[in-house]
């Protein structure tokens, strides 16, 4: 059962999200390279960390400290990535160019940004609480 509220029961899955986050990250890669979706060097920037930071989590020596290192690299430049691409969303909104929600939701950048913002800090912390 999920314990959707319970830190430890995700530190105990951590390798299965750290693989769910690896076929988040190439899964958005192969529709960005086959066309699928438009060229967007934020997207870019964030599945790339996701993708990494999913591979963090699934190596036995999580808990080293370079590993903590690279993971506090990677966390802060997607964390910003995505919050600038955010922050332009609420931009657009505040001038009127856009609603708060639009047709296609689940392609719109602005919630997509937001999504990466929160698994690129769930993954960090992750990271970081791991044990072994």
């Amino acid at each position: 059962m999920i314990r959707l509220f319970d830190l430890d029961w995700y530190l105990e899955n951590i390798r299965i999200l750290g693989v769910i986050a690896i076929l988040i990250g190439v899964g958005t890669w192969v529709m960005d390279l086959t066309g699928a979706v438009y060229i967007c060097p934020f997207c870019r920037a964030q599945r790339t960390v996701i993708l990494i930071l999913g591979i963090f989590m699934t190596t036995p020596g999580a808990s080293h400290f370079i590993l903590k290192y690279a993971t506090s690299i990677l966390g802060v430049y997607g964390l910003i990535v995505a919050s600038n691409q955010h922050f332009r969303g609420w931009v657009a909104i505040q001038r009127g160019e856009r609603g708060l929600w639009v047709e296609n939701w689940w392609i719109d950048s602005w919630i997509l940004s937001f999504f990466a913002i929160c698994i690129i800090i769930a993954q960090v912390w992750m990271i970081f609480l791991r044990k072994k």
